[in-house]
């Protein structure tokens, strides 16, 4: 590997075995307790004494290099392998097959608690996770009053953990292991748990951090951001890596392979993130008051999510918004919906419902759009967000009003307008 390259990785792969039983019986309980289950499986027809196993490579054969400085986005819809990439990166779990060579100092955020005992105060954690991450104690009291500041839990700084919510445990794990001064960092999707203003810093600071010549690998669903921030991608899917190269092109070869004729009108909620105690489980678009991936574009857009929450947590939905982002192809917001509008409608307060929102015709242009869903807080809380969940298509108006084809050269948004001459005295002029 040479000196300008922070990263190999040469032939990586991960392999899992479902349905096998790792524990050890440590006590005459467990002995017992295993003894049981085993006769049970033998008493059912099930295969082997330790159940039914099934092989499941996590990663397989990947192969990519990261000079140093470079700022890459790994992307990929649910179980593609991306989070599998950063633990066996961060040395958390050991690869199966193949190697990967990392030359510089480390720092990882990959899950909301890793490094924190609830039972210590922030303060105290503050020093074991940095501790963890390999700084020393007199550069974490050096940083100290700067990684406080950044997290914006000052006021609980001295409170046990266990009292802190998971937005004030992510904001300070992010501070300590940002101010590590990494030459390489890896970020997982554990940003999602911030706000939004929180999660702005945080790009703020990653941007910052790769100015500095350091190389970031950042995983998130969020392919604003990832194109933002990022100048190159990583895609997989299913334990592969099927593209590298430039972010523009990485993210369009993925948004193709999402958007084929066949998903319209399908929510697909593969880059669902949130805490998840309330979702939107479902999308449609509606036509004649039935489901349909296309609609003309003089016709009323009406869209409905059906939004529940989960068992046991009656009243969780108060005060929380639901928005709708009509997005064009390329995945630029257009304009947003939110149930708060003009009065709109309430969420309920348990159990599921349709909620529907009518935008009067015309609307956009001809073309596909694309749909991200929120349901939280704005600005606070973030319980469910799922980015390209829903595509349809907009035809052209079934009367046309226009003797030309609307097209996108003349703006995205389709709109009638009333004309009339209005008679005026010539203006006189001037000799």
């Amino acid at each position: 590997m040479s000196s300008d390259t922070a990263l190999s990785v040469q032939g990586l792969g991960k392999q899992y075995q479902i349905g096998v039983r790792t524990q050890q019986a440590g006590t005459l309980r467990e002995r017992i307790a295993m003894g049981a289950a085993a006769i049970g499986r033998r008493l059912s027809g099930r295969e082997g004494a330790e159940g039914p196993t099934e092989s499941l490579w996590a990663l397989k054969d990947v192969s990519f290099d990261v000079p140093r400085g470079e700022v890459v986005g790994v992307i990929g819809g649910n179980g593609a392998g991306k989070s599998t990439l950063l633990k066996v990166l961060s040395r958390i779990t050991q690869p199966t097959e193949g190697r990967a060579v990392i030359s510089g100092r480390v720092g990882a955020l990959l899950e909301v608690s890793t490094g924190f005992h609830p039972e210590l105060t922030g303060r105290e954690n503050v020093f074991l996770n940095g501790a963890i991450l390999g700084m020393s104690k007199a550069e974490i009291v050096r940083k100290f009053d700067e990684i406080v500041e950044f997290s914006g839990v000052d006021r609980f700084i001295d409170t046990p953990v266990r009292f802190y919510s998971s937005g004030m445990y992510v904001r300070l794990a992010f501070a300590v292991a940002a101010h590590l001064e990494p030459e390489i960092l890896f970020v997982d999707e554990v940003l999602a748990v911030g706000d939004a203003q929180f999660q702005k810093k945080c790009l703020g600071k990653m941007s910052e951090v790769s100015r500095a010549g350091r190389t970031i690998l950042f995983v998130s669903h969020n392919l604003e951001a990832v194109q933002r921030l990022c100048s190159r991608g990583l895609l997989f899917e299913r334990g592969r890596l099927v593209e590298s190269g430039s972010i523009d092109d990485v993210i369009a070869r993925y948004r193709a392979a999402q958007s084929g004729d066949e998903l319209l009108g399908r929510f697909r909620p593969a880059s669902r993130r949130g805490l998840g105690y309330a979702r939107v489980e479902d999308v449609r678009l509606l036509v004649n008051g039935k489901a349909a991936g296309q609609v003309s574009c003089d016709a009323d857009l009406v869209i409905e999510c059906l939004v529940s929450t989960a068992p046991g947590q009656p009243g969780k939905l108060q005060g929380h918004t639901l928005e709708l982002t009509l997005c064009g192809d390329d995945g630029v917001p257009l304009c947003s919906l939110m149930n708060v509008d003009d009065g709109g409608a309430e969420l309920p307060s348990v159990g599921s419902c349709w909620m529907r929102v009518s935008v009067p015709g015309p609307t956009f242009v001809p073309g596909r759009y694309r749909l991200n869903t929120f349901l939280g807080i704005p600005n606070l809380l973030e319980t469910d967000s799922v980015f390209d969940g829903f595509d349809f298509e907009v035809l052209p108006p079934v009367h046309p009003w226009r003797p030309y084809e609307l097209t996108r050269a003349h703006g995205i948004v389709c709109r009638r307008a009333s004309w009339s001459v209005v008679e005026a005295p010539m203006p006189s002029v001037a000799r």
